[in-house]
């Protein structure tokens, strides 16, 4: 099992969680799809929930809150980047050109969070670690694999990101009109563009996990709710494909391709 037992670099994916209305039944959802374990959490956290595989964290659902006459939020996969400090990296967001949409806040003694958009739009969180450093298991079926910006400014996301987290976006070798995050050296996500996505879709970070079989995972979403965005297709990385939850969260699952 690849697990994490120590705190991510700066500007690494490192969490993903998702806000919704019916908390039991994304719980319930993602347990029969990934074999995830999860239940509400303590008040003090707003009943936020961390799913486990095989007793090790991997994602976060909690309840959706909405403040009186306040828009509802879509539902949506957040992806977090990890920082060493966040109040100075809310700074440099900001400074980069992007957008806070909640400020820094403590999270018990686990951490620090922010949720910020960058100059295009895509919504990310940031997570500085406490006691909690974020996904304890990766790679793995089950667990989270990849993150991917969908953008319609390559330049633009290439300026932002690496001013605000140093991270660097790069061609990535072999692939047509597909990059590379990298930090340290070390592809830690990948970068395509929005013109590949259904039309209407905004830009956003797109979450992927990884399964043992695409077609009978998203035989067994569809049965449950779920929706095809984009079939099962092979690629150079692996089988993969593109679905939405039953409450219109989008993701990607990936059987990777053998190392």
């Amino acid at each position: 099992m690849p697990e994490i037992t120590t705190p991510y670099a700066a500007g690494t994916p490192c969490w993903v969680d998702l806000m919704v209305k019916d908390q039991q039944a994304a719980l319930d959802f993602y347990r029969d799809l990934l074999g995830w374990q999860g239940r509400p959490g303590p008040a003090e956290f707003g009943g936020y929930a961390t799913c486990e595989l095989h007793g090790k964290a991997v994602a976060g659902i909690g309840p959706m809150m909405t403040a009186e006459g306040q828009p509802e939020p879509p539902t949506a996969w957040t992806t977090y980047l990890a920082s060493t400090d966040a109040q100075a990296t809310m700074n440099a967001i900001v400074q980069a050109g992007g957008t806070v949409i909640v400020p820094v806040m403590d999270v018990g003694s686990l951490g620090r969070m922010l949720v910020a958009a960058d100059p295009q739009g895509a919504i990310f969180g940031v997570w500085e670690p406490g006691e909690f450093f974020g996904a304890q298991v990766v790679n793995e079926a089950g667990a989270l694999t990849w993150n991917e910006l969908h953008t319609n400014d390559v330049s633009g996301a290439t300026a932002f990101y690496g001013e605000a987290f140093g991270i660097k976006i790069e061609p990535m070798d072999g692939a047509d009109s597909y990059w590379e995050l990298r930090v340290e050296g070390r592809a830690i996500g990948g970068v395509t563009l929005l013109a590949g996505d259904p039309p209407g879709t905004l830009v956003h970070w797109l979450t992927y996990f990884a399964v043992d079989d695409i077609d009978s995972t998203t035989d067994a979403l569809v049965r449950n709710g779920g929706a095809v965005l984009a079939p099962p297709t092979d690629t150079v990385a692996g089988r993969m494909t593109v679905l939405t939850d039953p409450r219109g969260a989008a993701f990607a699952l990936i059987k990777p391709q053998p190392l």
